[in-house]
């Protein structure tokens, strides 16, 4: 039985007095024991939650890493080791704002996820389709692609060690939710291209689903069978909204 996981990125938003905040709304949240928590802050405020945070239930996630592993001179950018020295145990990569807006290829995805885990994160690699790839009948291929880019890079076995979110790029930040049948096709799809593989990693993975999720639907989205958790945007912005979400995934 795989754990349901949710985790919620705030993207580029937050405040050192909104932050605050939303980690005192979080920590009043009554979550569910058999599930697994996260969130991600922007970099400067990884800290902070991860302090806020401490103890209840929910553990910091970053929103990206540098493609090399180690410290160096990459100005800007931060290292896998840096954020896990942090307190950071999970790390998006390939979100696909940066994929879209920053140009991140799939060959610049998959060193990052190899660099995320060679200093002990998890990494959340995120797939999806455009809204005109779906309306081409693209969305099996492209999601393929960027899952089989990742696994001739690193292997099927370091998908022990990750997390898959699917976020059809047409329902993030639209309101739009792909139905709980649309999410589920390409959910098993994935499931099945990790078990052409190898079936026993296949089994284990836990694939989240991503897209303006909100808690009104949640329920119905995490009862397909291969939709183990969110990965939340928005709504995570708002403690009893996300926590309400969470609850959604403990049913």
């Amino acid at each position: 039985m795989r754990r349901p996981l949710v985790a919620g990125n705030w993207k580029m938003h937050g405040t050192l007095a909104s932050v605050a905040e939303l980690i005192k709304g979080l920590r009043r949240q009554a979550l569910p024991a058999g599930i697994d928590v996260v969130v991600m802050p922007p970099a400067l405020y990884l800290a902070q939650a991860v302090a806020g945070l401490e103890g209840r239930g929910v553990v910091v996630g970053a929103q990206d890493c540098a493609v090399e592993p180690l410290q160096g001179a990459l100005t800007g950018e931060i290292a896998a080791v840096q954020l896990a020295d942090a307190g950071c145990r999970y790390v998006l990569v390939g979100h696909s704002e940066r994929r879209l807006l920053l140009g991140e290829e799939d060959a610049v995805v998959a060193r990052k996820f190899a660099a995320a885990q060679s200093c002990g994160l998890v990494p959340m690699l995120c797939v999806g389709e455009t809204r005109e790839e779906r309306e081409a009948d693209r969305t099996l291929e492209v999601v393929s692609r960027q899952i089989g880019v990742v696994l001739e890079a690193v292997g099927v076995s370091a998908f022990a060690r990750a997390v898959v979110a699917y976020e059809p790029v047409w329902a993030i930040g639209t309101g739009l939710t792909a139905t709980p049948e649309q999410a589920q096709q390409v959910h098993a799809a994935i499931r099945a291209q990790l078990a052409a593989a190898d079936p026993s990693v296949a089994a284990g993975v836990r694939i989240l689903y991503g897209g303006s999720v909100k808690a009104a639907g949640a329920a119905e989205l995490f009862g397909m069978p291969d939709i183990d958790g969110g990965l939340v945007g928005g709504a995570s912005l708002n403690a009893d909204e996300f926590g309400a979400i969470c609850r959604a995934a403990g049913c």
